[in-house]
């Protein structure tokens, strides 16, 4: 998605990209970080961030997956505390409407980088503190948003608790998108022999941020199954969970960690 700092606008666009996937006959539809909001300003953040009982992007992905019996993975919104700082919190939500889970991004992107942009996501949201694993009748499913995928501890921890299939909703720059998100998003797939699912923002958006989009689906060898460019619009995959035993058993790397000393000299 390319979204904007409009959530109608947004809610619009997912519901019709929605339509799409439901028409292929997906199982799961994932969106990216940021889904319905990217901000243009603090101001336009808060203004249009709620608490998570009284949400209406809650909600919205909740009539989605209710209305049309399909899973949904609700990358990332602004959910508000009690002390005017956010969660940028992803959401696994089933067919019948119930929200399955939560997690809240533990990595929070505080950069400078090459292109003279900076960003400090510390500044307005709260970390997490929770890794997050969800069993389901799908898949047993780990949760992640964009810039986790440069802490590769996180991935293997979740994998070896089970995780078969690993989101990454992400809105990406387009500078670090171009040196490395292929790369890292592929690495974690080989690290973990798991499938790696990561929706994406893509485009020039409000405010002149630039996110990188190729959304993919990532093979637990390592191999693009799809990828989506950087046009909007929607990929299909169909994955077999079996697949991920079998990369395991050949490739045991993630259970083969005997730990060492480090010695300094």
């Amino acid at each position: 998605m390319n979204s904007n700092d409009v959530l109608r606008d947004n809610m619009d666009k997912a519901l019709d990209l929605s339509c799409d996937a439901i028409d292929y006959g997906s199982d799961l539809i994932c969106f990216p970080e940021n889904v319905l909001l990217m901000p243009s300003s603090r101001e336009n953040l808060f203004s249009n961030s709620f608490i998570e009982n009284q949400n209406p992007c809650v909600q919205f992905f909740i009539n989605i997956a209710k209305k049309n019996n399909i899973w949904v993975l609700a990358g990332s919104i602004s959910i508000k505390t009690n002390d005017d700082k956010l969660f940028n919190r992803s959401y696994l939500i089933n067919n019948i409407g119930d929200i399955i889970g939560f997690y809240d991004k533990i990595h929070l992107f505080d950069v400078s980088i090459p292109d003279g942009s900076s960003y400090k996501e510390s500044d307005k949201y709260l970390p997490g503190t929770d890794a997050r694993i969800f069993q389901t009748t799908l898949a047993k499913f780990g949760l992640t948003i964009c810039y986790d995928i440069r802490f590769p501890s996180l991935y293997r921890d979740i994998a070896k608790n089970g995780a078969n299939v690993i989101f990454v909703p992400s809105a990406f720059t387009e500078f670090t998108g171009k040196l490395h998100w292929h790369v890292l998003l592929r690495a974690r797939a080989i690290e973990t022999g798991s499938y790696i699912v990561a929706p994406a923002q893509t485009g020039v958006h409000v405010g002149g941020r630039k996110t990188f989009g190729h959304s993919i689906v990532v093979a637990p060898d390592g191999s693009i199954l799809n990828d989506a460019g950087t046009d909007e619009g929607i990929i299909n995959c169909i994955i077999d969970i079996k697949t991920v035993d079998k990369y395991r058993e050949q490739i045991p790397s993630l259970f083969l960690d005997p730990g060492y000393d480090i010695e300094l000299k």
